[in-house]
């Protein structure tokens, strides 16, 4: 290697500032990562390129949960990668993948969401609304438009521009009819200007309207919300599926998951047996 690794590190923490714009927080994980990874990790120069045996340091941190792991071996990858852009021919040994177990989503209880809305503005309203009662991603809320937005459905463009229709609930029209009368748009739903909403004013309305009632909530939250709620109540999941444009069942499956967990959690709660118990 031309330069040392401590020196290849500045660099790439420079790199990732500059030309990938991480945050100060982002900035000083990557740096602790890597600073304890080469305290364990054997650099070995070869004729063609230089090993590096992740073994040591995998042994190491084989005691962390495996999403941890995951971000740690991430990183080294990432400077790998950078070091290679170099012209550092650098090959990873021991590289294997940790598989990462997929989370259940956290659906917010409809009650918290009704009171959240008591204190929000029209406009907040619709957002959130908009979120859990058509079960949007973020990103297809920025760019809904008023000519998706028929009187009973609404015309989703989601992933790989797949186009799914969504049936509109009777209240919501009528708030939509409310909004639609007191601001005045143009193209798309949510706009200012003439220019379409930022996914990121989106959310930061939605963070605003729960942070009054001491919630921390996120739009695909409500997305989950939507899900969780259709499945429980009986809805056939190859319905849901379709109405959340997941490309594969198997994805719509985990919110099937998380209503088992629920289902189970309420038994306990309800059976005499477990109430005698405690």
């Amino acid at each position: 290697m031309k330069k040392s690794v401590d020196s290849y590190r500045t660099d790439f923490l420079a790199y990732l500032h500059k030309q990938r714009g991480y945050s100060p927080l982002t900035l000083k994980s990557y740096d602790e990562t890597l600073r304890e990874a080469f305290e364990y990790i054997e650099i070995e120069k070869k004729k063609s390129h230089t090993l590096f045996n992740l073994m040591p340091y995998r042994l190491y941190i084989a005691a962390l949960k495996a999403k941890t792991i995951s971000k740690k071996l991430s990183a080294v990858r990432s400077f790998v990668e950078y070091l290679n852009l170099q012209n550092e021919k650098v090959i990873l040994a021991a590289d294997a993948s940790i598989k990462v177990a997929k989370t259940l989503p956290k659906p917010i209880p409809h009650e918290h969401i009704m009171q959240a809305l008591k204190e929000a503005t029209l406009q907040e309203k619709v957002v959130v609304l908009m979120l859990y009662t058509l079960g949007l991603r973020i990103s297809e809320l920025a760019s809904l438009e008023l000519s998706d937005i028929k009187e009973e459905w609404v015309r989703v463009t989601g992933k790989g521009n797949k186009q799914r229709d969504i049936p509109l609930l009777t209240e919501m029209r009528h708030l939509l009819d409310e909004y639609l009368s007191t601001f005045m748009i143009k193209r798309y739903l949510f706009e200012k200007n003439g220019e379409k909403l930022s996914e990121n004013s989106l959310r930061y309305m939605i963070t605003k309207v729960f942070e009054r009632v001491s919630l921390k909530v996120t739009p695909h939250q409500l997305r989950h919300s939507y899900a969780t709620a259709l499945l429980n109540s009986g809805a056939p999941i190859v319905d849901v599926s379709e109405l959340l444009g997941h490309a594969s069942m198997a994805t719509t499956q985990i919110y099937t998951k998380l209503g088992s967990a629920l289902k189970q959690q309420n038994y306990q709660m309800a059976h005499p047996l477990c109430k005698d118990s405690k």
